[in-house]
């Protein structure tokens, strides 16, 4: 485990959490 790959990790991980967070707002805007 190396400084990139921390760094890495942690640029893929915001990436993750806005596309989780365009699901919920979809799914959110499909159930009303």
């Amino acid at each position: 485990m190396g400084e990139k790959s921390c760094g890495y990790g942690s640029g893929f991980a915001l990436i993750v959490v806005l596309f989780i967070l365009l699901i919920i707002v979809g799914c959110s805007c499909l159930r009303f």
